[in-house]
């Protein structure tokens, strides 16, 4: 607002320009006054200038690769007295940041939209009434010191519990499965049960290799069932499956 005003004071003259704008001719005053004598500003302002200066010779001394904790711990290693929240907020004011090491997120579910979408058997209700009644999957990643590991889990809706899940450092096609077999595996399944195993419509590594029933095989429609909202079985889940402890 202050560049507004000296910009169009010699046209209009301050008190015009503040009667018309919401500040008072006073508070231009003071602010111009404190602009031209530094001494005169208050003692966080005359800090915050202080501080900028060597937040900013830090952060170029050091590639323009150091974030907030590395900046503050640095001027902390240099005897300067500052709290990391102040750092923060210079640095946010200076329109400074650290170099982040790859992306900032990943994503886990990469829809197929050339594959025809199945119909959704589940359609929102999450609820189940007994136990091995609505299985509910999902991809998630997990940051580590050695990079993103991704994480495939199955739910069961009924008692909130994770029946199967499958760790790897790379999203490949099996992770799913793999967690899929796994819960198939520890649970015992009467074959009279009706048993609805729902995810995404993701299609990472064509995953094509499952449906949302199971059968005596692993899922009811070999061919043309539905996995979740989007994926298309083609062979099925074998049942049991081999490979993991009880």
């Amino acid at each position: 607002m202050a560049t507004f005003i000296d910009a169009h004071r010699d046209a209009h003259g301050v008190e015009p320009i503040c009667a018309v704008l919401p500040i008072a001719p006073s508070v231009y005053y003071a602010y111009k006054a404190r602009e031209r004598d530094p001494a005169r500003q208050s003692v966080r302002a005359r800090r915050d200038a202080v501080l900028s200066a060597q937040i900013q010779r830090v952060w170029q001394e050091h590639r323009e690769v150091y974030g907030v904790r590395k900046v503050w711990k640095q001027l902390r290693r240099e005897g300067v007295a500052v709290a990391r929240c102040t750092v923060a907020r210079l640095m946010r004011r200076l329109g400074l940041a650290g170099a982040v090491r790859g992306r900032a997120f990943r994503r886990t579910t990469l829809p197929d939209l050339t594959t025809p979408r199945p119909p959704d058997l589940v359609t929102r209700q999450f609820t189940a009434t007994r136990p091995n009644q609505l299985w509910v999957a999902d991809l998630t990643y997990v940051a580590t010191w050695r990079g993103f590991v991704y994480v495939a889990f199955v739910i069961d809706a009924f008692s909130r519990r994770i029946v199967g899940w499958r760790v790897s450092s790379s999203l490949r096609s099996d992770l799913a499965l793999d967690a899929l077999e796994q819960a198939l595996y520890g649970r015992p399944i009467a074959q009279a049960d009706r048993l609805v195993h729902h995810s995404d419509r993701g299609g990472q590594g064509e995953f094509n290799r499952s449906s949302q029933h199971r059968t005596g095989r692993g899922c009811d429609d070999d061919t043309e069932a539905a996995f979740g909202e989007g994926r298309t079985c083609q062979t099925g889940v074998a049942w049991p499956p081999l490979g993991w402890a009880a």
